[in-house]
C-alpha cells in the first residue's frame, strides 16, 4: 500500500501561485508514475500532469503547460506542483495519484492510477 497526503492549497488572487505537495510513504514506489489530477464542482477529474519516478519525464494537460511545474523530490519521497500566474478557471480540488507500473512516459489516465491522496482545494479569485 501507498499512503499519498496533499498540502499547499489555499485561497490565492489570479496572476498568484501556489505549491502543492504530495508525500508518499509505505511500499517502495521508486518505480512508479506520480500524477496530479483536479476536480471542479459538477465537473469530471482531469489529469493536470505526471512525473515518471525513475526517469524524471514529464507530461502536461494542454491548459496548465506553460504555467505549472511537476517535479519530485526523492529523497523525501515527495512530489511538488509548482503553479504559477494562476487563472480562477484552475479553482478545483487537486489530487496526487500514484500509477505503480514502470513508466517511461507516464499516463494521463485517472483509471491507471492505483492509489490516491485526500485532495486539496484551490482557489483562485478574479
Amino acid at each position: 500500500q501507498v499512503q499519498l497526503v496533499e498540502s499547499g492549497g489555499g485561497l490565492v488572487q489570479a496572476g498568484g501561485s501556489l505549491r502543492l505537495s504530495c508525500a508518499a510513504s509505505g511500499r517502495t514506489f521508486n518505480t512508479y508514475a506520480m500524477g496530479w489530477f483536479r476536480q471542479a464542482p459538477g465537473n469530471e477529474r482531469e489529469f493536470v500532469a505526471a512525473i515518471s519516478w525513475s526517469y524524471g519525464f514529464t507530461v502536461y494537460a494542454d491548459s496548465v503547460k506553460g504555467r505549472f511545474t511537476i517535479s519530485r523530490d526523492k529523497a523525501n519521497n515527495t512530489v511538488y506542483l509548482q503553479m504559477n500566474s494562476l487563472k480562477p478557471e484552475d479553482t478545483a480540488v487537486y489530487y496526487c495519484a500514484a500509477d505503480p507500473r514502470v513508466r517511461v512516459v507516464p499516463l494521463r489516465q485517472a483509471n491507471e492510477y492505483s492509489y490516491w491522496g485526500q485532495g486539496t482545494q484551490v482557489t483562485v479569485s478574479s
